[in-house]
């Protein structure tokens, strides 16, 4: 390229027009691969789409050095281990490659994490895939990540659960109305499609749960996803034999629960996690019964 005509920039040659300054300017819809960490020492690679973006803070300045932002994250993010250290070392270069303009910076990327699970007796396993959405901010010195994570499981209705039990009994009365019941015709009749009076209603329902620490804050995603999983206690399985279905409907049948219930079990286990500084949470159940959902929402500073 010839020297003697070098190409204009504007974004650091111009100034704004109306000077002011923004509190958020970047990027959106970024492609971006990374790598995500687990327990068992491995990594699992993603495809994440990104939202980058700075504070301009010079109000003349005519705007920020977008393709800078670019460049940071191909080199210190892509195709690298999102971890507690390189969300640091990211957001400092963001900050410091706007040369005086910028003191704040902000990244949020989503992507769907796919696990391996197991099935609850058999030897299957399968893919599961959950969506996670990271959002770090730095602010002057002061950093905040909120982890945004979407876990589907099973409900089954309690009051469901109990009046299908009554026209079971109901029903068992009528066809066994004599003094003594004889124990074999009565197992053979409970397993007959006679015996499949009635059955409570299930839905797949999800878990949408809001983590806020304080600092930058990249937790074991696979192994946050599985306890939350166990708190609730039914989560959806991938492939099945048919002990795995039998265990399955076993569990709902262990864990009846309206939306209530399932709440109250996530806010308890929020409540114990000490590096949690903030939680949102909302249980979605979509009914069976019903054309609409049933849904609870809380969070710890409700005020905030």
């Amino acid at each position: 390229m010839n020297n003697l005509h070098p190409l204009p920039d504007i974004t650091s040659a111009d100034q704004a027009i109306q000077p002011a300054t923004l509190q958020w300017v970047g990027m959106s819809g970024v492609a971006v691969p990374l790598y995500i960490p687990n327990s068992s020492g491995s990594s699992i690679p993603v495809s994440g789409k990104a939202e980058l973006f700075v504070s301009l803070d010079k109000a003349e300045a005519k705007g920020i050095h977008m393709s800078r932002l670019y460049a940071n994250l191909n080199d210190l993010l892509a195709q690298q281990e999102l971890t507690q250290s390189a969300l640091e070392l990211f957001l400092f270069a963001m900050v410091e490659s706007q040369a005086g303009i910028s003191q704040n910076a902000c990244f949020n990327v989503e992507f769907d994490l796919p696990l391996n699970k197991k099935a609850l007796l058999s030897d299957k396993a399968g893919y599961q895939t959950y969506t996670v959405r990271l959002h770090v901010e730095k602010r002057q010195n002061v950093a905040q990540t909120r982890v945004e994570l979407a876990i589907p499981y099973s409900s089954t209705c309690p009051c469901s659960a109990s009046l299908s039990r009554q026209l079971l009994a109901q029903e068992i009365e009528q066809q066994f109305s004599t003094g003594n019941i004889d124990k074999e015709q009565l197992l053979q009749w409970i397993q007959s499609e006679k015996g499949t009076v009635a059955t409570p209603h299930s839905q797949r329902s999800f878990a949408h749960i809001h983590l806020t620490f304080e600092d930058y804050h990249c937790p074991d995603l696979p192994t946050l996803i599985q306890h939350f999983e166990q708190v609730i206690g039914t989560p959806v399985q991938t492939a099945v034999k048919r002990q795995d279905e039998q265990a399955f409907a076993g569990l709902n049948a262990q864990n009846l629960m309206f939306c209530e219930d399932a709440a109250r079990r996530l806010k308890n286990a929020l409540e114990a996690m000490e590096q949690v500084s903030d939680y949102w949470f909302k249980v979605d159940h979509q009914e069976s019964l019903h054309a609409h959902n049933a849904v609870a929402i809380d969070q710890k500073y409700p005020n905030k």
